[in-house]
């Protein structure tokens, strides 16, 4: 498993028992896999009594890197061998890589089932309207006579469809069509290559 520098670190950190003693690894695992699987973001997920006494620098940098090693691990579909020796690269003693491995087991299920709803690719577009608009006064001003622009992009992804809105004035609605021509300029390159 490819992981970076910073991932690689914040797990020997998590792998080393002056850092996180057996009760915080513990509960470090499984937090990360909470704030996984829970379905908002809780500031206070690492607000547990027993992650009190770690450095919170040190703390959010295992946090991360185990919930990116999960999510790496599962989107891999890895097994007890290949979690077993990345892990043993990166210090773990076997009983921090058995606790790690059996929590693994226990939500897996739950985090691939996470993951298949994010989708594996972005959504396509398959229509575009537009519409000119004007804002003829606000809460300041009587008259203002301001044209924007309302676009809907018609999107499919994985067989849903779903319609994005947004507004935008002249100039960004310019700014967003130039990009798009540079993005068109750059596909058209690459398929010549």
């Amino acid at each position: 498993m490819e992981l970076s520098v910073a991932v690689q670190r914040g797990l020997q950190s998590l792998a080393d028992p002056s850092c996180f003693d057996h009760g915080s690894f513990q509960v470090l695992v499984d937090v990360s896999f909470r704030s996984l699987l829970s379905s908002h973001a809780d500031p206070a997920v690492l607000d547990q009594s027993e992650l009190k006494q770690i450095d919170q620098i040190q703390l959010k940098q295992s946090h991360t890197a185990a919930t990116t090693f999960i999510l790496e691990a599962v989107k891999q579909n890895a097994d007890r061998s290949m979690i077993s020796s990345c892990l043993e690269e990166l210090k773990f003693s076997p009983e921090r890589t058995e606790i790690f491995y059996s929590t693994y087991q226990k939500h897996k299920k739950e985090v691939e089932t996470l993951l298949a709803s994010i989708g594996r690719r972005p959504p396509q577009i398959n229509d575009v309207s537009w519409r000119l608009k004007y804002h003829l006064k606000n809460g300041q001003v009587d008259k203002v006579s301001e044209p924007f622009y309302l676009i809907s992009l018609d999107t499919k992804n994985e067989g849903s469809s779903k319609d994005i809105s947004f507004t935008c004035t002249v100039e960004q609605l310019q700014d967003l069509v130039g990009k798009l021509k540079d993005a068109a300029k750059i596909v058209e390159k690459a398929s010549q290559m």
